[in-house]
């Protein structure tokens, strides 16, 4: 009853990059790294499928960064001189590009894990990009002056891959932005248009992932700052419940927000965050099918998809497999609960 499916990224296994980093380097260059990253990602494929998921993903394999694994392609972005610049409002410091100059496309961007995931499942494949809003968050700006400006250039940018991507056969494309859940007002005032000009013209499944962040120990602390209750979500889904995405994300468990912003999501998709990525603990079916048991108050059972909070990529291969076990089992166990 319930589909299954990942936020996106994986860990990368150690001979491929850095373990349990978000900003890993890699452990190889050239064409074995090219034949390290198409390794890594057939090895995630399988793990996947081999816990049961219903839609998979490429891992992020391919990518050192979510964000920059896009931005690399981008003309117009000096990635030599990189300049430190808090991101997520100040949340933590990090070195990031510049963008100096007009932005292109230098030319496709994911295909080559994209076909190659295709190429491997024939389950439903869903593909991740990162959103304008959370871009703009990720770059030093040097040549606009203005962010709304160049959020909806990386939007029409985003949605030259995007479209890209579905003509590979990716059945569900999704942005991510983070950043919804820090500039709430911005998000609701732009970033919903710029996700809009992202998504233009698709005719695949359209998803956005808003969560609290990676299990790192900046968003960790951040987390205990927020009080009892979550209401991130709150400024954000009217607006993208009048949007043409289809699914949205939100982080459930062990977390503070309020159920019942998932009727702000009325006639959307609700990825369920029902997988911690904070805590090396693997969460039980019960735990799960509990937690899927109370969004049922306020989500549809057709629309219910059963997700993890975030991505696993920090976390440690083993972790992130009996996770994903984890998910496919509970997500069985809530379909035999509340058929």
């Amino acid at each position: 009853m319930f589909t299954t499916a990942i936020a996106g990224s994986l860990p990368k296994p150690a001979w491929l990059a850095e373990t349990e980093k978000l900003w890993p380097q890699w452990t190889t260059q050239g064409p074995e790294l090219q034949q390290a990253k198409a390794d890594a990602t057939l090895l995630w494929i399988k793990a996947q499928e081999d816990a049961g998921l219903d839609v998979i993903g490429d891992g992020e394999q391919a990518r050192q960064h979510f964000v920059h694994g896009f931005v690399e392609q981008v003309e117009g972005i000096d990635f030599v001189n990189k300049v430190t610049m808090g991101i997520r409002n100040n949340r933590y410091d990090a070195q990031v590009p510049q963008v100096v100059a007009p932005l292109r496309l230098k030319g496709r961007v994911h295909a080559f894990e994209a076909q190659l995931a295709r190429a491997h499942t024939k389950k439903k494949l869903k593909f991740t990009l990162p959103g304008p809003m959370t871009i703009v968050d990720t770059v030093a700006d040097r040549f606009y002056g203005d962010k709304v400006k160049m959020a909806m250039a990386f939007a029409e940018l985003l949605n030259q891959e995007a479209l890209a991507l579905q003509a590979d056969g990716v059945d569900i494309i999704q942005f991510d932005e983070p950043a919804f859940n820090v500039y709430m007002d911005d998000a609701a005032d732009w970033g919903v248009q710029a996700l809009e000009i992202a998504a233009r013209g698709l005719t695949c499944t359209t998803a956005v992932h808003i969560c609290y962040g990676y299990g790192i120990e900046a968003n960790n602390n951040w987390k205990k700052t927020l009080g009892d209750e979550w209401r991130q979500y709150e400024k954000v889904f009217p607006a993208l419940a009048k949007s043409s995405i289809q699914q949205v994300s939100l982080e459930c468990m062990h977390s503070h927000v309020p159920m019942e912003m998932m009727k702000l999501l009325e006639g959307k998709d609700v990825m369920v965050g029902v997988i911690d990525v904070a805590n090396p603990a693997i969460e039980t079916a019960e735990e799960i099918a509990d937690t899927i048991g109370r969004a049922l108050q306020f989500v549809p059972k057709h629309r219910l998809i059963a997700c993890t909070n975030c991505g696993l990529a920090p976390m440690s291969r083993a972790v992130a497999e009996a996770k994903l076990k984890a998910l496919a089992e509970g997500a069985k166990l809530a379909s035999q609960r509340y058929a």
